[in-house]
């Protein structure tokens, strides 16, 4: 694309590529300057031209060397580089029914129940946690949210893949740094907020900014769909120009749940809306999915789809590994994988557990705390589990080299009146558990979920996730098929 189109009154060259890591090697490439948290691109405008840039986007001053090179200084480097990505890729969000889904829990079951419904009527794309999803394409997500470059070139492929809609898990790292600002979003959906990356954020209220940010940039014709029962949910009732509904189980809503009955397998609930009424039942399990559903079945009605249509689909939505997730091998109690890691994912996980464990049964968990992430959360994790659990085992998850031992200690500074023990290694902590369950107890293996990798000081190690690591140990020590 002419660089004249990307840029009013630049050159008429071609550019071939936009990137912003200057080890990339790129031919008749546009390289922006951003100032990243670790490293400020300013600083390696030499090897992004050695590697092909024939472009440089700055806003410091530069000594501009070479005279075969186009300079362009500008006062926000990524604010140009949201534009530049849209039109370089044809603005593909223009093209598409986009669907944000933000909020510190249940984005993936959210977008990816979404993304499956749509696909009943029209073909529709996915960008989140678990994968980027379009037509027969399915491949790993770099991260919930890719940078601006990444972002808008997936948007692109769906597009010529013949994809009409797409949904997108937007985070809070995200909305901050400037990932989606040249996203036309159609509906944008809150979960809730609550304690997590505030490492990042530094306090709650930055956090919620960032999410806010959002909705304070829908217009009207947009649809904004708020968690009526989350207090930051409501803070968002007057910051957006889009068209508002809410729903809920507590407060008053647009969408409502009402004679909710939770189910190991399923759950069902009466759905509330504008004074009709309608039975739902749903393979997804645990009040906190009930939320979820609520935000789907708003979303979607919103967009026009019908609710006779949408809810016998309810019954049949894909799981997601590690989320809430069942482990069923034949033992006499109960084993559930989930990837909840926050205070309020831990206590909504604690209290469906409760709901679901037998009279006399023990409610036994093993989870740790991710290493240089948040440790302000570490000790109110062991705080919620003391409250609920009768056994707690603390054992590694990402500890990025930081000391399993002394992670697990601060999350036991919460633990007042339960018993718990500290085993390093997961799946050794996994095994244990196993080993001192009776009939009718319930494990709840923690944050984890079907992650295949354990991040450690060098990088990502292999790890076969917990719910193959609940399902091997059950089968080795458990059943009896040790070899």
């Amino acid at each position: 694309m002419k660089l004249s189109k990307l840029i009013h009154d630049a050159a008429n060259i071609d550019i071939g590529s936009l990137f912003t890591d200057s080890r990339n090697k790129v031919e008749k490439g546009m390289f922006f300057c951003i100032k990243g948290m670790l490293h400020d691109g300013h600083k390696f405008v030499e090897e992004a031209i050695e590697n092909g840039a024939i472009c440089v986007v700055h806003s410091d001053e530069l000594n501009e060397a070479h005279k075969d090179v186009v300079y362009i200084q500008v006062d926000n480097v990524l604010e140009t580089l949201n534009v530049v990505a849209s039109l370089f890729y044809q603005q593909p969000s223009h093209n598409l029914t986009v669907y944000g889904v933000t909020g510190t829990n249940g984005k993936s079951t959210i977008s990816l129940a979404l993304k499956d419904i749509i696909d009943h009527f029209e073909p529709c794309g996915y960008m989140g946690t678990i994968s980027v999803e379009y037509g027969t394409i399915k491949r790993q997500a770099s991260l919930t949210t890719p940078d601006v470059i990444e972002l808008h070139k997936n948007l692109a492929d769906m597009v010529s893949a013949d994809m009409k809609s797409v949904t997108l898990e937007v985070s809070s790292h995200g909305l901050e740094l400037g990932r989606v600002a040249s996203v036309d979003f159609d509906v944008a959906i809150f979960t809730n907020l609550t304690h997590d990356h505030l490492d990042f954020h530094g306090t709650m209220e930055n956090y919620f900014e960032s999410k806010a940010t959002l909705f304070k940039n829908l217009v009207k014709g947009n649809i904004a769909v708020v968690n009526a029962d989350d207090t930051y949910g409501r803070r968002l009732f007057n910051l957006t120009e889009a068209k508002l509904v809410s729903y809920g189980i507590e407060n008053p809503a647009t969408y409502m749940a009402s004679d909710i009955e939770l189910y190991p397998e399923y759950s069902t609930f009466t759905l509330e809306c504008y004074e009709y009424k309608y039975q739902v039942k749903t393979n997804l399990v645990a009040k906190f999915n009930i939320y979820n559903v609520l935000a789907i079945i708003a979303a979607l009605h919103q967009k026009g789809y019908n609710l006779e249509e949408i809810i016998p689909i309810l019954e049949h939505i894909r799981q997601i590994d590690g989320r809430v997730e069942v482990i069923d091998e034949g033992q006499s109690f109960q084993v559930i994988v989930d990837y909840a890691h926050t205070p309020d994912g831990f206590k909504q996980i604690y209290e469906y557990a409760n709901s679901i464990t037998k009279e006399g049964g023990r409610i036994i968990t093993v989870f740790g705390s991710a290493g240089k992430r948040d440790t302000k959360k570490r000790a109110i994790l062991g705080e919620v589990s003391d409250h609920y659990c009768d056994m707690i085992i603390l054992t590694e998850e990402d500890p990025r080299g930081e000391s399993v031992i002394e992670i697990c200690q601060e999350i036991a500074e919460g633990i007042q009146n339960t018993n718990y023990s500290i085993i390093e290694d997961r799946y050794a902590a996994i095994h244990q558990a196993v080993e001192i369950a009776n009939s009718n107890d319930t494990i709840l293996i923690l944050a984890k979920g079907g992650d295949r990798f354990m991040s450690r000081a060098f990088g990502h190690e292999e790890w076969m996730g917990d719910d193959q690591a609940a399902k091997d140990v059950l089968h080795r020590y458990y059943l009896g098929e040790e070899e």
